[in-house]
């Protein structure tokens, strides 16, 4: 079992930053990859925003590179999504997911808010 909680959302305005962190305890071992999706809006599906492997390779959705850095400090067993320059679109729900060999865990989601 994996735990996740994430932290850091909030209200912020636009071109502003915010850095969301998703810790992770339980079976850490077995984590592949860590991502961050979010949620626009309430019922629809989820979006890969950006993801890192246990490697420490990342990848990134086109509408936030160069914009947004995922990262990892593995003492912490946290993982950290800096947004930059951030924009009225990128108002969502943020989860951190962690994808083992076996499944994937979720965390409860943190909601940001960029404001006009």
């Amino acid at each position: 079992q994996v735990q996740l909680v994430e932290s850091g959302g909030g209200l912020v305005q636009a071109g502003g930053s915010l850095r969301l962190s998703c810790a992770a305890s339980g079976s850490i071992f077995s984590i592949n990859r860590m991502d961050w999706y979010r949620q626009q809006v309430l019922g629809k599906q989820r979006d890969l925003v950006a993801a890192i492997t246990s490697g420490g390779s990342t990848n990134y959705a086109d509408s936030v590179k160069g914009r947004f850095t995922i990262s990892r400090d593995n003492d912490k067993n946290t993982v950290y999504l800096q947004m930059n320059d951030l924009t009225p679109e990128d108002t969502a729900v943020y989860y951190c997911r962690a994808l083992t060999r076996l499944r994937d865990y979720w965390g409860q989601g943190t909601q940001v808010t960029v404001s006009s």
